[in-house]
């Protein structure tokens, strides 16, 4: 287990991420805050927002604790371990310990993916006006169907009271749209002294944060701030809740895009995840797909179901429907497929062309060079303006190593032949279609690798014969086999 470490406070001050829970309804055994939308965990998003809003982070743990941590090792963020599933009240004690003494906290859910860092920004504003601000900020929503949320009491002035849940709450309530969200902005020092006040809630005896609230109603020191977008508080309970937040994550990375000047065709049909970038007049068509950290340059095209993993295409270039890209690098004025597929070290310089049904595999493709379809590159290095044919491959793998095939500036690889690495064709050489090269060929030189053509007068004629003769001489295979013959074949 690693060791707690305070959490450094941000310019606005800290937040605590509550992530200790499994999320029984996810039918899983993986954490709930541990399942991915657009390639992220939920926690992540939280912790980004959280982030992007000034403030330092510590996340509560518990289940899968380990995964947990490894998931978040790269954010920056400190840990506090819930010994036992107590309660939000609870956990947010335990988070303390990874606190500062003093300064402005809130309180996010580790399920709840969809609050946005602005929305937080505001609540730090209202939460810390100049001068005293309150104990508490309670951030509540309204909500056409509340069910089991909590509900807000307020008094006759319209300040707030309490929050009550929705099983213990009489029904003039009960009726009331506005609920807690969970979220809360809290004076860390207040919250200090009065939260080993709290008292376990039968029949779980669980420790209740929502308490907090009324305590600081009692003492004059709450605040409620109701939310514009409701969908900000949806947490993630199960499947359909994951795809549900997921696609409305989605939704707002293509608006955003397409305010900077990205066309998507049909925006609902692509997934593009969190990390991925575009420059000015990008083309996107139906059902692409882009995960990780793809870049895609200015004026570049990805065509219709294309799928791009940590991939960059340079401007300009063109990536052609259902191609697959992985690791790769496209320069620019490139085009890509359809069908092709590049996987890690592929990397195509300025004018390069790869057609349909090719693939590379850490290979270099210099510029102006082409592989137009039906090979597979790997391990290699093809020169400026040299042609690669059908059916070529690089035979790079020796059954115990791996092997580069060097391809010279303005070379032709003629049709099906296979280049056996370690091996160099040089600039201007000639492979004749069907070779198989095993040494290397010197500059302007041409290399062959196949038997001599053999042309026999009316052997077609009698090869025909000859295949007609041996079928009427085996049985047909549709005759019931003699008595006694046991069905065996006599032909062998």
């Amino acid at each position: 287990m690693a060791e707690q470490v305070v959490v450094a406070p941000g310019p606005r001050g800290v937040a605590v991420v509550l992530a200790a829970g499994l999320g029984t309804r996810m039918r899983s055994a993986r954490s709930k805050v541990l399942h991915p939308a657009l390639g992220r965990p939920l926690v992540r998003w939280a912790v980004g927002a959280a982030q992007e809003a000034g403030l330092g982070v510590a996340v509560v743990v518990h289940h899968q604790e380990d995964l947990v941590r490894a998931a978040l090792a790269r954010d920056g963020v400190a840990f506090a371990r819930q010994a036992a599933p107590r309660g939000t009240g609870d956990a947010v004690a335990a988070g303390l310990t990874a606190l500062p003494g003093s300064g402005v906290l809130v309180v996010l859910c580790g399920d709840g993916p969809l609050i946005r860092s602005s929305t937080l920004t505001e609540l730090l504003d209202r939460h810390c006006p100049e001068g005293a601000g309150p104990a508490v900020t309670v951030v509540t929503a309204s909500l056409a169907a509340p069910g089991a949320y909590g509900r807000i009491e307020r008094g006759p002035g319209g300040e707030v009271r309490r929050v009550v849940e929705a099983a213990e709450a009489p029904p003039e309530l009960v009726a009331s749209p506005e609920v807690n969200t969970g979220i809360y902005a809290f004076d860390i020092g207040w919250l200090r002294e009065h939260l080993p006040g709290l008292r376990p809630h039968p029949p779980k005896m669980e420790l209740y944060l929502t308490d907090m609230v009324e305590i600081a109603a009692s003492q004059g020191r709450v605040a409620g701030w109701r939310l514009a977008d409701d969908r900000e508080m949806r947490g993630v309970n199960d499947r359909r809740e994951l795809a549900e937040a997921a696609r409305i994550l989605q939704d707002r990375i293509t608006a955003a895009w397409m305010e900077r000047g990205v066309s998507f065709e049909d925006p609902a049909s692509v997934t593009v995840e969190p990390e991925v970038t575009f420059g000015e007049d990008v083309d996107v068509e139906r059902g692409a797909v882009l995960r990780g950290r793809c870049a895609v340059g200015a004026g570049a095209r990805i065509g219709a179901q294309a799928v791009l993993i940590d991939a960059v295409v340079a401007p300009g270039a063109q990536v052609l429907p259902l191609s697959h890209l992985e690791g790769a690098q496209v320069g620019p004025g490139c085009a890509v497929g359809p069908f092709a597929r590049l996987r890690p070290g592929a990397v195509l310089e300025a004018g390069a062309k790869v057609g349909n049904f090719v693939e590379l595999k850490k290979a270099r493709i210099g510029p102006g060079a082409k592989v137009p379809h039906l090979s597979y590159v790997g391990d290699a290095d093809v020169g400026a303006g040299a042609n690669v044919g059908a059916g070529t491959i690089t035979c790079n793998y020796d059954g115990y190593a791996k092997h580069r095939t060097n391809i010279g500036e303005g070379a032709f690889i003629g049709s099906n032949s296979a280049l056996v690495a370690p091996v160099r064709v040089g600039d201007g050489a000639i492979i004749g279609a069907g070779s198989v090269i095993t040494r290397d060929v010197p500059d302007q030189a041409l290399g062959l690798g196949r038997a001599d053509q053999r042309i026999i007068d009316g052997g077609g004629a009698l090869s025909r014969e000859r295949a007609r003769q041996r079928s009427q001489q085996r049985p047909s295979s549709a005759a019931a086999p003699a008595p006694g013959s046991g069905g065996g074949r006599s032909d062998g």
